[in-house]
């Protein structure tokens, strides 16, 4: 662990150092939105952008790992508020819904739902990246769902269904409100849902 800066409270082992790291970034990004530097929470910490990079390769990597890291009491709350739905459409459209309104008030999903900025779509959604896969099985795993009635290749469907979705309305937000997103939901999530319930060909073996 490097011992040089930290405004003279140098972190006692290499995970209070990145947790100090992750702390400040949400404090930059809070201040100063999601154009945050690497340089900003270099200078929060006091210490050096190479300080950084010894525990976050580039700025993408330290945005996404703060991200994730942020998201977990709204995993939390997205759990507590679809308890007790066991219908697999219903439970899937609920989610989905409650992380786009959830969306414009938290900068942290959109961090991860976005693409790294050195991409050439910089500011489109990405369905690329490995934290946005943990956002949207965190979803599947959360619900009180029996996903034994599905295939196993289902639920990669079901995960292709959550990120195009939640790709599609982020990009492209509907107009009409809570109750016209809520619809358009339906129509999309329930119907993929229900046939891929009953379609048991992707358990079937041939003799």
């Amino acid at each position: 662990m490097r011992t040089r800066g930290w405004g003279g409270s140098v972190p006692a082992s290499d995970e209070e150092a990145v947790a100090r790291i992750l702390s400040a970034t949400r404090q930059s990004i809070d201040e100063r939105g999601e154009h945050v530097s690497l340089a900003d929470v270099a200078r929060t910490l006091n210490v050096t952008r190479q300080t950084i990079y010894h525990y976050f390769a580039s700025t993408d990597e330290l945005l996404q790992a703060t991200a994730q890291d942020a998201t977990a009491d709204f995993m939390d709350h997205l759990a507590t508020a679809l308890r007790g739905i066991k219908d697999p459409a219903t439970a899937m459209l609920e989610g989905v819904f409650l992380v786009l309104e959830r969306l414009p008030k938290d900068p942290y999903i959109g961090l991860m739902l976005r693409a790294p900025r050195n991409a050439a779509f910089a500011e489109q959604v990405t369905l690329t990246n490995d934290t946005v896969r943990v956002l949207g099985r965190s979803i599947l795993d959360r619900l009180d769902v029996d996903w034994s009635a599905f295939p196993p290749s289902a639920l990669e469907d079901i995960l292709q269904i959550v990120l195009r979705t939640l790709q599609s309305f982020i990009l492209s937000p509907p107009t009409g409100g809570s109750t016209e997103l809520r619809r358009l939901l339906g129509v999309w999530i329930g119907p993929a849902v229900a046939a891929l319930q009953r379609n048991p060909a992707a358990t079937i073996q041939p003799d």
